[in-house]
């Protein structure tokens, strides 16, 4: 079994982080984006505390990332996930060593609710998030158009445990 390193995502990574989120970008079942930003755009958009990077024998693999979903105070503990692997290094755990880091952090800076938007047709990202207690609360019906068809959105969420929500 490979040896996964997870670390804290530092901007000189950022070459890395960008080529991971091309690929995903290019499935076209990743996300709504066409283009990757740049880094002051994706800095801006993501939270400092709550950013990592897998790493197999020095290569970056994959990394997670959390995006506050509102500036308003009363959603300061709800945060939108991030998650992308090297499409050549798919079903070796780093989607799950990336997620376990991305919940553990997320706890320790306050963060009651994480949630995702999922295309239905990302079985494995569906999977890897229901395997950490994310639940599918919704579909978000034709909420987009991609190279001229509407798309379907699911709308996972998990609460944290130790916020004390029952």
């Amino acid at each position: 079994m490979v040896e996964i390193k997870i670390e804290e995502m530092s901007d000189d990574l950022w070459a890395d982080v960008k080529r991971i989120y091309l690929a995903g970008i290019a499935t076209k079942n990743a996300t709504f984006e066409q283009q990757s930003p740049d880094w002051d755009r994706w800095d801006k958009a993501h939270r400092k505390d709550c950013r990592f990077i897998a790493r197999i024998d020095n290569k970056i693999t994959g990394w997670a990332a959390l995006s506050n979903i509102s500036e308003r105070c009363v959603y300061s503990g709800v945060a939108e996930v991030s998650i992308y692997v090297d499409p050549d290094y798919t079903r070796q755990g780093i989607g799950d060593q990336l997620m376990s880091s991305l919940i553990k952090g997320s706890e320790s800076n306050g963060i009651w609710t994480l949630q995702a938007g999922i295309f239905p047709e990302n079985i494995s990202s569906i999977k890897l998030h229901e395997k950490y207690g994310f639940r599918i609360i919704g579909v978000r019906e034709k909420i987009g158009k991609m190279d001229g068809k509407w798309r379907d959105v699911f709308l996972l969420e998990r609460r944290s445990k130790k916020a004390g929500i029952e």
